[in-house]
């Protein structure tokens, strides 16, 4: 069985560099999950380093294959110096364990609810999963195991998550990039709904 962390650590590496911070959280009968935390010019990146450490299994199956299903890693970007995002560190560690913990395969498309803010005086208490392979290319690993995809984390206000509810992701996608919304600023307003 191929130990797929140090595999994923290096992909992570190569695409955003040294990182400069890193903290662990352990849930209760969860395999531990680390956050990284890459700076890169304005912008600070989070990445979870351990959610593919075993494939995500669909909760309505009743066998749970070992070695078979979707692999990945989450990643936040945010302007830095804006709010205290660092202290994301442990929603994210949450989302990263779901699959574990509740059973999910968070896949593009989904809606990711921690029920409190993402950091102190977040606007957000929700992501949107957005599409693998811009920032991190997926990590191709050995057969008969399904590839690690690195997938985006665009955070939603509460409004925005009950809208997309209604009309889809790529619908709010769209209402983001009609409005110019910048998603990297921790401090922005939702989007105009209406």
């Amino acid at each position: 069985m191929t130990d797929v962390l140090p595999l994923v650590e290096a992909r992570l590496r190569g695409a955003l560099g040294e990182p400069d911070a890193r903290a662990a959280v352990t849930f209760l009968g969860t395999d531990r999950v680390e956050v990284l935390r890459f700076q890169q010019g304005d912008i600070v990146r989070y990445a979870t380093l351990g959610m593919s450490a075993q494939p995500m299994a669909d909760p309505t199956a009743t066998l749970v294959d070992p070695v078979r299903g979707p692999r990945a890693e989450l990643l936040l970007s945010v302007r830095s110096g804006v709010a205290d995002t660092d202290k994301v560190l442990r929603p994210l560690a949450v989302l990263a364990a779901s699959p574990q913990v509740e059973g999910v395969v968070v896949a593009p498309g989904a809606s990711l609810d921690v029920g409190e803010p993402l950091w102190p005086g977040a606007a957000f208490t929700s992501v949107l999963v957005a599409e693998p392979g811009g920032l991190v290319e997926d990590l191709e690993l050995d057969e008969p195991l399904e590839p690690v995809r690195f997938l985006p984390l665009l955070p939603m206000t509460p409004n925005e998550a009950a809208w997309k509810r209604v009309h889809g992701a790529q619908a709010l996608q769209e209402r983001w990039l009609t409005h110019g919304t910048d998603l990297r600023d921790p401090a922005r307003g939702s989007v105009p709904l209406g």
